[in-house]
């Protein structure tokens, strides 16, 4: 029961079933909040509004020049993106295996893409994890949670560099414990720190809304 088909089908069908019913029930709760109201008039500058505000706001993580920490911090930011576009990767790895490649070899060129992206998000994994062990700031500030996250997608990025080819003519064991990783991913994630990108679109709509209406979003900037 418990074999590649098995892992690569039922198993993945039934996480991926379970996390969007965990996410569906999370967004209905979410949107059940009655957003506070503005206590003050509009303010600010008379060329923006809420909606430009919040249209900045979603926007912002792709806005490096945006933020002082992200200006500061050319390589973080580079290493921010790298991490989850091999998030993005390894997950269009095991959805295009499960749902169209199935028990066949993915080509040789797109193996390598997925292999690259996700190899290179795996180095800045192991950059994460020596970073929160040898600094005691973010050492402080780390949950078990923080920790268990961490190791484990870069464990997983390691194993869809193997994997990537889907290629088990020689071994299966690398794709094997990708998928059964990647299953455990969907059951974990929406319960770890791992979903805060469910909140995004929540907290920096009401975050743009306001400093919209107060004139502050979009910044910009006095010569």
């Amino acid at each position: 029961m418990f074999d590649l088909e098995f892992a690569r089908g039922p198993l993945h069908d039934i996480a991926l079933g379970f996390m969007t019913v965990v996410y569906i029930i999370r967004l209905y709760w979410l949107t059940r909040f009655v957003a506070g109201k503005e206590r003050q008039a509009a303010t600010g500058r008379g060329d923006t509004n809420p909606r430009k505000g919040f249209l900045y706001s979603w926007g912002n993580v792709a806005m490096p020049w945006a933020m002082e920490s992200t200006r500061s911090h050319v390589l973080m930011y580079a290493g921010f993106v790298i991490f989850h576009l091999g998030v993005t990767a390894a997950i269009l790895l095991l959805f295009s295996v499960s749902f169209y490649f199935k028990a066949d070899p993915i080509p040789p060129a797109l193996a390598l893409g997925f292999q690259v992206i996700i190899g290179a998000a795996f180095l800045v994994g192991v950059i994460r994890i020596i970073r929160r062990i040898a600094s005691k700031y973010i050492r402080a500030i780390s949950s078990p949670d923080d920790h268990f996250s961490l190791w484990l997608l870069t464990a997983w990025f390691a194993l869809g560099v193997l994997a990537a080819p889907n290629d088990t003519s020689q071994s299966e064991w690398q794709v094997l414990a990708y998928f059964y990783l990647g299953s455990f991913f969907l059951v974990y994630v929406p319960f770890s720190k791992i979903s805060h990108y469910l909140y995004y679109p929540f907290t920096r709509y009401y975050l743009g809304k306001s400093l919209g209406r107060r004139g502050v979003f979009p910044i910009r900037r006095v010569q």
